[in-house]
């Protein structure tokens, strides 16, 4: 008898998985793979989210007042600009902010003015997001700015372009005049939507629901102001 119980407890052992082969260990293993790998999309989710809402729900056009430019067209960069006392620059310089753009002569006619007007009352109705957004005129001309309007100027960043250089960079609708539009470039300085010609009120609370979608898309990796060496 005992040594048939030799035998048994022999071919039981033989039968048994080894201690580090135990299926339970197994599952072990494989859970704290899963839970890591959860921890890694936890962390990576918002910045997939944005980056997917940015570059693939956006090109949804059914939700969005303004024409997106597709593909995006990335700012020159010798495309030179001079402020109104004569400092020189470069358009890429104004990356790592969302831009408002306008454009125009310098004598600015009633389209250029309702424009201005716009485009501080579009940024202004973003909130705490506005440090986010620069509000841009461009001047194609060396027409002098009138004094009258200079003091609406204050938080606007106004400076003069070679108009040539700039029609290689953005670009009308089909029988529209570049100064027609307002334009939206991103932080990475590519230029991806224009807005409508003839804009309006209305038109502009459009607008600025298209801007607060473009905003909270990219919530993740922008954020307000430039760095000091881009500056």
């Amino acid at each position: 008898m005992s040594g048939s119980n030799s035998s048994d407890a022999s071919a039981l052992a033989a039968l048994a998985p080894s201690e580090s082969g135990k299926p339970g260990a197994a599952r072990v293993r494989r859970r704290a793979r899963w839970t890591l790998l959860l921890l890694l999309l936890a962390c990576l989710a918002p910045v997939l989210a944005s980056y997917f809402a940015y570059y693939v729900v956006r090109p949804e056009g059914r939700r969005n007042f303004g024409s997106l430019i597709d593909p995006q067209r990335p700012v020159p960069e010798a495309l030179a600009t001079t402020t109104l006392d004569g400092r020189t620059g470069r358009m890429a310089d104004l990356r790592q902010q969302w831009l408002l753009v306008s454009v125009g002569s310098g004598a600015c006619d009633a389209v250029c003015e309702n424009h201005l007007y716009l485009q501080r009352q579009m940024r202004e109705g973003l909130g705490r997001d506005k440090d986010r957004i620069d509000w841009v005129w461009l001047v194609t001309d060396n027409a002098p700015v009138p004094q009258a309007l200079q003091p609406a100027l204050g938080q606007a960043t106004v400076l003069r372009v070679d108009a040539q250089a700039l029609a290689r960079w953005l670009e009308p609708a089909p029988g529209q005049g570049m100064n027609e539009h307002l334009y939206v470039v991103d932080p990475m300085g590519n230029w991806m939507m224009r807005f409508p010609a003839a804009l309006d009120a209305a038109g502009a609370a459009k607008a600025k629901r298209d801007l607060e979608r473009l905003l909270r898309a990219s919530a993740s990796w922008d954020t307000a102001g430039r760095t000091e060496t881009s500056r």
